[in-house]
Formats: C-alpha cells, structure tokens, sequence
C-alpha cells in the first residue's frame, strides 16, 4: 500500500468523520435550544402539549430520504450540510421534547407545593426546583437524540454532505464490503463515544440534584456541556481546513455514476483541476443541485430527464426525445455539453434457464404467466413510465413485486428469490449471471442516452469546458458494460475501471 494511498485514505476519513461530527452536534445543539424551552411550555400550557406532540410526531414519521428531498427542493436544490442539517435537527427534537414534558410532570406535586409555600413565583419554581428534578429525564432525552442523529447523518451522504455514510452507500453500491464495514463501525463507534460523554454528565448531573437543588447547580452543569458542544462544533467546522476545489462532481447511486464521476474527476485532475465528488444524489435531487450551481457537471439519462422533469408518458423515440431534452435542460439553465455516447436504458430481464424453461423470450410472453411470478425493481422501477407503461401496454402484471437496492437486485434473480428484475443494459452482471434480456417490441421502454450537463456557474471557466467538451460522445456501451463489470462482478475499485475507461478511450487530452 503506497504513502499516497494512506495519506488520501486518511485524509478521507477525517474529512468523513469531520463532516458527521459537526451535522451531529450542530443539529442536537440547535435541538437542545428548541425542544428544551418547547417542552417547557407545552408543560406551562397543557392546551399546547398536543398540538405541539403531534406535529412532532408527524416529523418523526416521514422518511429520512424523503424529508432530506423536500428540505433540498425547499432550499431551492441547494445540497451540502444545510439541507442535512435541517432535517436532522428536525429529528432530533422528539426525544428531548417528550422528556423534557416527562421529567416536568414527573416532579413530585408535594415539592412543588412547598416551594409556593414559601414564596417562590411561577418562573422561579420552575427555575430553581422543577428543571433541576427534571434534568436527569431530559438528559436522558439527549441521549437518545444524539444516538438517533449519529445514525442518520450517514443519510447526509444522499444529499452531498460527507459523512461516514460515503463508506456505506459506495460500499453498498460497488459490493465492497470492506467500505461498508468501516462506515457502518466508524458510525457506531462515534454514537458510542458520544453517549458515554452525555452519560457522564448525566450520572453528574444526578448526584448533584441528590445534593443541592438551585439554580447555579442546573445552569452551571447546562452550560459547561453547552459550551463543550459549541466548542467542539467550533473546531470541527470553522477552523477545520477547508477544501480548495475548482469543480464539484456529481453522481447518482450506482456503479455506473461513480465510474463516470471518477472518469470525469480523473480527466479534469490531469488538466490541472481540483475536484470534489458528491456521490448518491437521487435523480430529482441532482438534477436540482446542478440548477442551483451546488454541483457543476454530471452525467444524466435522457429517459430520465423525458419521464422525470417533462412529464411525458408516451415514448416518440430516442432522435424525438433527444432534441427535446436537451432543449428543456438548457431552458432550465443548465448547459448541455454533450451526449456520452452510450445508452443504459432499463430493460426486464430473467435468469436464463428459467426463460428457457418458461419459452419466455420477449415481454409479451410475460402476459399470461406474471401473476404467478415474482418481480424485482430498484428504488424508482415500479413508479416510473417504463413500468407504467409496460402494465398498460403488454398487460403484464406480477404477483409480488419487490423493491431492491440495485446492489441486491441481481442477486436476488441469480438465486431464484425473484423471478424478472429490471436490468439495465449496461450492467455487467447481466452476462456474468447469465441473464436474458427479454425483447421489447412495443417499445414500452424509453431510451436512455447518456448525456454531459454541466452548471451555468461552470461554463464561465473556459478551460474546464475544453476538458468536458472532449468527454463528450466518446464513450460506447461496450466500454461501460465492461467497467461496470470490473466493480461489480470482479470485485475491482472504481479507480481501476476509470483507469480502463482512460487507456480504452483516447479522450484528446492537453493540458490549459
């Protein structure tokens, strides 16, 4: 293992770590602020507590990806640590609001009664006496908050914030298990470190109500752990070094999007450039980021941009929906660079031997038997056109269709656990998992060219532009389904297929 390769693996994990200390304890801190004062009034104002609960609640239940989702389109696509930052302070405040409302009510009636007894207002009781009693329960709260936070800050990774959620999902995606290990330990680990931190000051906390009851034993103990927090924070954030890059990458959650970013990260290096990839964005998302200037290139699919953001349900052919894209995404204010020269379109595919055993060849022959079958799809399969339109067109439906990462999906019909999935078509693992691509006469599925689009931020860099201009129609889906192949059936790191693309493609280049 050479010095260069340790040195950029640990630069990448204090960067990971980094960006998951700081959306943790940035989002409980602000947590802390507001859910402590909430709780105490829906405790003061009975008639508040369950409004206050059930909107709380209703945050609780919304998905991470989903909440992550709105809070990028509400910021105008904007990604990074904002949007992360918004939803998971959001989830933070369940936990401390309910025990913060708990450990009020559960203070002795007695105590209270004797504190008005000899004088004491409203606020000074709830000062002097009730928060001190209540404080191990809301402790308690805090824990549990910052436990839930640590876990889902690996979702930051989705929406372009580092975190060790970079190790899972590109573990994930490129069946490295090895990576997913790491992000999954890392993020244990800080959860552990974390909440022991938070128990000591609650066992603390606990012998010094057992002792003295007033307001300098409760605001002192709050204090020193707010400061703590905020000066971590401090040192994690502002005087952490920022990185210097010249373009930000974009890519979606698959194999093949991270080839094509290290591809267009590696070209744009050798011209001199300094990139960051953000690697996982979902496809509205993306789209989004790159309107917004949060990203500066990307490779997209114009099957996606047709269905996705035009809206269109009929499918007029690839030249039809190649003009027609490139001419929205340019009125979106996005620049269209190029077409990648390939096409990974979804397609149904099966196992071959069952084809065979079946005299399946073609998706019309799936009409009469899918009921008795079992479907899988990625994340986006069942709600897209192609599938809408496949069910209304061929009349085929399944009996159970199933939702699988992309990274589980072929091996689910490798086993026999489904019996179609939908493939795509430069996926290495067809050929290596012996599948049959099953034919599509009525062309229910879109095509799917790969096309270069870049930010209006970027285009104002000239030399940047000559770099991605020469990527562009360069690529062929025989180079793809073999890089594919290389990451997810001979186990190979993206580097090494990139590195395939590189010496496979002569991409003109020179140096600005």
């Amino acid at each position: 293992m050479s010095v260069d390769f340790e040195m950029k693996f640990l630069q990448n994990f204090l960067d990971a770590l980094q960006g998951h200390l700081s959306l943790t304890l940035a989002s409980v801190a602000i947590g802390i602020i507001v859910s402590i004062p909430s709780g105490v009034l829906a405790h003061q104002f009975p008639r508040a507590k369950q409004p206050l609960m059930v909107i709380i609640n209703i945050i609780q239940t919304i998905p991470g990806l989903a909440i992550l989702a709105l809070v990028v389109t509400f910021l105008g696509g904007r990604i990074g640590f904002l949007p992360a930052f918004i939803a998971l302070t959001l989830y933070s405040m369940l936990p401390i609001v309910r025990n913060t409302i708990t450990g009020l009510e559960a203070v002795p009636w007695d105590v209270s009664e004797a504190a008005k007894g000899i004088g004491m207002s409203r606020s000074q009781r709830l000062i002097l006496v009730e928060l001190p009693l209540a404080k191990p329960v809301i402790i308690a709260g805090l824990r549990t908050a910052i436990v839930w936070t640590v876990g889902m800050a690996t979702l930051a990774t989705l929406v372009g914030a580092p975190s060790f959620g970079n190790y899972i999902f590109t573990g994930l995606q490129t069946r490295n298990l090895e990576s997913v290990l790491l992000g999954s330990v890392a993020s244990a680990a800080l959860a552990l470190v974390l909440d022991a931190a938070i128990g000591l000051y609650q066992k603390r906390s606990i012998e010094r109500t057992r002792g003295v009851v007033g307001k300098r034993s409760f605001f002192l103990l709050f204090y020193q752990f707010f400061v703590v927090m905020v000066l971590v924070l401090a040192i994690a954030t502002i005087f952490w070094p920022a990185k210097q890059v010249d373009v930000v990458v974009g890519a979606k959650g698959y194999t093949e999007q991270h080839v094509l970013a290290g591809l267009l990260s590696a070209e744009l290096n050798r011209a001199g450039f300094k990139t960051e990839q953000k690697i996982g964005l979902g496809s509205q998302v993306i789209f989004e980021a790159l309107r917004g200037n949060s990203i500066d290139v990307y490779f997209e699919y114009s099957g996606t941009v047709w269905a996705g953001h035009m809206s269109h349900e009929d499918n007029p052919g690839p030249e039809v929906i190649r003009e027609a894209v490139e001419r929205y995404v340019e009125s979106q204010g996005v620049y269209f660079v190029g077409f990648g020269g390939f096409e990974n379109r979804y397609a149904l595919a099966m196992r071959r031997d069952r084809a065979e055993a079946l005299g399946v060849t073609s998706i019309t022959d799936l009409a009469g038997i899918g009921e008795s079958m079992k479907a899988g799809g990625d994340l986006e399969f069942f709600g897209r056109l192609e599938w809408i339109r496949t069910n209304q067109i061929y009349g085929v439906d399944f009996d159970e269709k199933l939702i699988f990462d992309s990274s589980m999906m072929y091996g689910a019909v490798a086993s026999g656990e489904v019996d179609v999935i939908s493939a795509y078509t430069t996926d290495g693992r067809i050929a290596a998992y012996d599948l049959l691509i099953l034919d599509d006469p009525n062309n229910a599925m879109l095509s799917y060219d790969a096309m270069l689009l870049s930010s209006d931020r970027i285009t104002k860099r000239p030399g940047v532009m000559r770099v991605l201009a020469r990527l562009a129609n360069r690529l062929t889906d025989a180079n793809m389904r073999e890089a594919n192949r290389m990451v997810d059936v001979d186990g190979l790191p993206v580097s090494t297929a990139v590195a395939f693309l590189q010496n496979t493609v002569n991409f003109d280049y020179k140096s600005d």
